[in-house]
């Protein structure tokens, strides 16, 4: 009966922080971005098509992320492409 009730309990703790999660994002303007895998490919195919900028473009607006950040993150993404 214990296990049934830890269960439940740990089921309605999720629930409770991912509610607050949503709330946190959408107070401070962040987007979550459900399958990063997603957002790669779309890099790689501005990569591939040599459009680096808009690649970055596409990053930062993906992942809410800082032009710093996304440059970094997209230079990796083109390391590993070669």
């Amino acid at each position: 009966m214990s296990s049934e009730y830890d269960l439940i309990s740990l089921r309605a703790r999720v629930v409770e922080l991912e509610s607050r999660l949503d709330f946190l994002y959408r107070k401070l303007g962040f987007e979550y971005v459900d399958n990063p895998g997603m957002a790669d490919s779309q890099i790689i195919a501005l990569l591939r098509k040599g459009n680096k900028i808009e690649a970055i473009k596409a990053y930062r607006e993906l992942t809410n992320t800082s032009l710093a950040e996304a440059k970094a993150a997209v230079e990796d993404i083109e390391s590993r492409m070669q």
